[in-house]
């Protein structure tokens, strides 16, 4: 009995120390508990269970927040159902640990040091006693844009569409959190693609999509700093806010850019679309290859150029401790920044006036590194199992590393070993690679000295 309860202390005290380890857990346990829902009978139209693997693939979707499916939403799921994969949508967009704290918060009052701990790993606060005002402020943030956003669509569908006022809130509601969370899910087989040409509908679904992608940090940051700045007249922003605005603004407008010259004459796509239909179309993809998943055009028509171009906004991301996917756009403005540096033969890498730190470039060179090889072997063992090309493959890998949701539209078509391959994939991308490995470590080791220096030869 002694043993039993040593053991309880220590794995107790191991998860204190490594409260990633329960961001895992807790991810783990809501998606089995998901998929066990949408597993039951009821949870579908047709009034009979779905299979196991379909459930767990969308509730992992769901979960991690990525959009990729292998059933229609809105036709094969029941209200019940679909009640589900919004639940899991705002638990897994908000944060597993994080909504535990501010349970915790609102019923005692006040969090014990581990969970604080905990909800520092999810919502990557650096300051143990500004965890409080973080989780007010996330669950501020999310019912505020959720509720406006759903507003906005909701009047849209039911004025410009002539929904009933309860099909309208639905279908607002709905898509304002799965855009809030970049989830991608939607209650259409065609995603937005019949609202292509309706900015009262692409833009505000990306606006929410941008805000929720950019992360809880940086828009707290901002909240924060307006306050501040009618009382002093300044503005002074964080680094790690300056490099997330800037990169993603960079992003957004490259991403425009390049989907409108390369899907101009495009029929299946932006070709028969007007001038300022096409710049609104690829906006929002744009916007969507940030992690988001809905589509406004037919991702399957699009050049295979136009593609690998969504490939690598897909793997970028969108901004930390928020509700996108990918390596995240300040771990690609760290690579870029080290790369320059070395260009010019300078010995520190420094960005925007400050000199960057050299564990932040490990840690960026191992996200980056290990996403590059989880996508490649990833693609590599689909191809193996199925006969689909290459940039469908590719495409659909690096979608649910990113927990984007994209598809060109093969996901329907993969043996159920692909699917399983493609849930670990969306599980990785949700918790990012850094969090998992530090989840999985035993314990951390501290060189005590240093090892001769040498240096290889390199190119």
């Amino acid at each position: 009995m002694a043993g039993l309860m040593t053991r309880a202390k220590a794995r107790s005290a191991l998860f204190a120390t490594h409260p990633a380890r329960a961001v895992v857990v807790g991810f783990a346990l809501v998606v089995l508990i998901g998929s066990a829902l949408l597993s039951l009978p009821f949870a579908t139209e047709q009034r009979a269970a779905a299979g196991y693997v379909t459930a767990l693939f969308t509730a992992t979707s769901a979960v991690c927040v990525t959009g990729l499916v292998t059933v229609d939403t809105g036709t094969f799921w029941s209200g019940f159902g679909e009640g589900v994969i919004l639940a899991l949508i705002q638990v897994g967009g908000f944060g597993i640990m994080t909504m535990a704290s501010l349970l915790a918060l609102l019923i005692s009052g006040r969090l014990r040091l581990r969970m604080q701990l905990t909800a520092q790993a999810e919502t990557k606060s650096l300051d143990i006693g500004d965890v409080r005002r973080v989780l007010l402020g996330v669950a501020g943030t999310t019912l505020a844009v959720e509720l406006t956003v759903g507003a906005v669509l909701a009047l849209r569908f039911r004025y410009g569409y002539g929904e009933t006022i309860g099909e309208a809130a639905y279908l607002g509601y709905f898509h304002a959190v799965s855009a809030f969370n970049n989830a991608g899910f939607g209650l259409h087989p065609d995603s937005l693609t019949r609202y292509s040409q309706d900015a009262w509908v692409t833009l505000p679904v990306a606006a929410a999509v941008i805000l929720g992608g950019i992360g809880f940090p940086v828009l707290l940051e901002l909240l924060r700093h307006r306050r501040r700045k009618h009382r002093t007249g300044r503005r002074n922003w964080s680094l790690h806010t300056k490099l997330t605005l800037i990169t993603t603004a960079f992003l957004l407008v490259t991403g425009t850019v390049l989907t409108c010259l390369l899907e101009w004459s495009n029929p299946g796509t932006l070709g028969t679309h007007s001038i300022g239909g096409k710049i609104l179309d690829g906006f929002f993809h744009s916007a969507m290859s940030r992690t988001a998943g809905f589509n406004a055009v037919d991702i399957g028509s699009m050049h295979a150029s136009t593609l690998l171009m969504t490939c690598v906004l897909m793997f970028i991301g969108g901004g930390s401790a928020g509700t996108a996917g990918g390596i995240k756009v300040t771990t690609f403005a760290v690579l870029a920044a080290a790369m320059f540096a070395e260009v010019r033969g300078e010995p520190t890498s420094a960005v925007l006036g400050r000199r960057l730190a050299p564990h932040v470039l490990r840690q960026s060179l191992t996200v980056a590194l290990l996403g590059i090889g989880l996508v490649m072997g990833a693609t590599l063992a689909l191809l193996a199992m199925t006969k689909q090309e290459l940039e469908p493959v590719l495409f659909e890998v690096v979608s649910a590393f990113g927990t984007v949701g994209l598809s060109t539209g093969i996901t329907a078509d993969l043996p159920p070993a692909g699917e399983l391959l493609l849930v670990g994939l969306m599980f990785v991308g949700r918790l990012g690679p850094i969090t998992l490995v530090s989840a999985l470590a035993l314990r951390e080791r501290t060189r005590r000295y240093e090892l001769p220096e040498e240096r290889p030869v390199i190119g």
